[in-house]
């Protein structure tokens, strides 16, 4: 399928979402990594839909992105978190990449090739420290150092390490997944987000093309909307996990036995149980509206710039991205209350909603966005410029 437009992406991953889904409980059960799935999603061309115009892509906007991300996410949330550092990364070429950068990474994903994060170390006082280095050895440049939470990695072409550049600041270098020098361990244990392969990263002096690394300390610096598309993908998972999970509450239903008290003669006729899906479908219709407006404002801050529109997309993002959690936390909660005590089976699986969305919420604190949310509120003041809001 040829993706030129929003119509086209959508149907696309519209089309690819029941392969997806499938195997998702098994794969869940099994820790089995989905190889094949992931494929699909380069294979279709859902991976390079943001490339932009100038380098041959469809340069597809933020609001595209997002409604992709929430179908194949309500498919499997794993399958939908691989990519995204993958789309994280054509942004921050786009916005601070050379021309020679951006041509040869631009290349290598319309013709399939992904890209995986190496960022988060151990040991750090915050998430933003690190240790890993980018130095000049022998004329060449060279990195090392260790990584972990490395989603995707295993499935990568290309990984984008951030790491103290030569002259102190931090910087982005995008190296071969497979270059002497670096090491892929597969050991994500977390009971959620089971088969993102959120593993480890291990650099010993891997040599670095200098025309493949980026400011990054210069991407953040200023007001941006780099953070926010970052954020607004995360946003876009948990409201995939809520749809997904909300998806299953027709057939719990219609298996469950109806509490006795109702005097009805099926579930789904039980005035409460009714009640409580009605709660559960209005969160979920909540939290979608809210990423559609974000992903709105992202697309014409990008368009039209300035910190005002900026600020804007930066807050309605922070609301999306803990209406999501909320409502994908919710949900995978709640669907054991409509199914009954079958819904607990091991063999069923559905606990995997709720470990995706706790596991996955844990990414960033939500008090944080709601801080920033009340400042605005009580005292207009805009939210800062970091690159992870």
């Amino acid at each position: 399928m040829t993706i030129t437009d929003h119509e086209s992406a959508l149907a696309a991953a519209r089309e690819l979402a029941p392969f997806i889904a499938e195997g998702a409980a098994a794969r869940d059960t099994g820790r089995s990594l989905p190889y094949d799935e992931v494929d699909a999603l380069s294979a279709w061309g859902l991976l390079s839909i943001t490339v932009p115009t100038e380098f041959g892509g469809p340069g597809l906007g933020v609001r595209t992105l997002a409604e992709v991300v929430t179908v194949v996410a309500a498919a499997d949330p794993n399958v939908a978190q691989i990519p995204q550092s993958h789309f994280v990364f054509l942004d921050a070429a786009r916005r601070a990449g050379s021309e020679s950068l951006q041509k040869q990474l631009y290349s290598l994903v319309l013709d399939g090739a992904r890209i995986a994060n190496a960022q988060t170390e151990r040991g750090g006082r915050t998430v933003l420290d690190d240790a890993t280095t980018l130095r000049r050895r022998d004329g060449r440049l060279v990195v090392s150092g260790t990584k972990y939470y490395c989603t995707g990695a295993v499935f990568a072409d290309v990984l984008a390490v951030r790491a103290l550049g030569p002259d102190g600041g931090s910087v982005i270098a995008y190296l071969p997944a497979d270059a002497v020098g670096v090491r892929i361990d597969v050991d994500w244990d977390g009971f959620g987000q089971r088969t993102t392969s959120s593993g480890t990263v291990s650099l010993r002096d891997a040599v670095v093309d200098p025309d493949l690394v980026l400011d990054y300390t210069g991407l953040v610096a200023e007001p941006s909307t780099y953070g926010t598309r970052a954020q607004l993908l995360h946003a876009a998972i948990d409201v995939g996990i809520a749809r997904g999970a909300l998806d299953e509450l027709p057939g719990l239903a219609a298996r469950a036995r109806p509490w006795f008290e109702a005097d009805v003669e099926r579930a789904a006729d039980d005035p409460l149980l009714v009640a409580q899906a009605g709660e559960l479908e209005l969160a979920v219709r909540s939290a979608q509206a809210l990423l559609h407006e974000a992903a709105d404002r992202i697309d014409a801050a990008d368009e039209h710039g300035g910190p005002d529109a900026i600020a804007a997309a930066a807050l309605a993002t922070a609301a999306a991205k803990v209406a999501a959690g909320r409502a994908a936390r919710r949900v995978g909660g709640e669907l054991f209350d409509i199914g009954g005590t079958r819904t607990a089976a091991a063999p069923a699986d559905l606990d995997r909603y709720w470990r995706d969305a706790r596991t996955h919420t844990l990414h960033d604190p939500e008090r944080w966005k709601l801080q920033h949310l009340g400042r605005w509120a009580v005292d207009r003041r805009r939210p800062p410029s970091h690159g992870t809001l």
